[in-house]
């Protein structure tokens, strides 16, 4: 038993074929093509999607926040927005805050 130990311990080792470097690493590329098409690529257009939401809302529109506020733009500054919640309520909220456009209210 010993001695067949010893001899498989002794076998020469096969050089690998050419390009079989990269046919081993085949599936883990299809794996990152797949995981781009299915997660990455929708994210993205989704937090384009929200981007444009954020940079196209105007005073009056009604939205809704990521903690589930509901208000009405009342005033809009560099990084936030201030919001209407109730008659003589206001809050001052991050732009990243708002997470859906409600409605989109038309001024006169």
């Amino acid at each position: 038993m010993i001695n067949l130990a010893y001899a498989q311990d002794q076998m020469p080792v096969q050089a690998a074929a050419p390009g079989a470097g990269l046919f081993n690493f085949l599936p883990i590329i299809l794996i990152f093509i797949i995981f781009y098409f299915m997660v990455f690529r929708p994210q993205k257009k989704s937090q384009d999607e929200h981007a444009r939401t954020i940079k196209s809302l105007k005073k009056n529109d009604e939205i809704v926040t990521s903690s589930g506020i509901h208000g009405t733009v009342v005033n809009i500054k560099e990084d936030t927005f201030v919001i209407r919640v109730d008659e003589g309520v206001r809050l001052e909220i991050d732009k990243s805050a708002v997470a859906r456009l409600e409605k989109k209210k038309t001024t006169n």
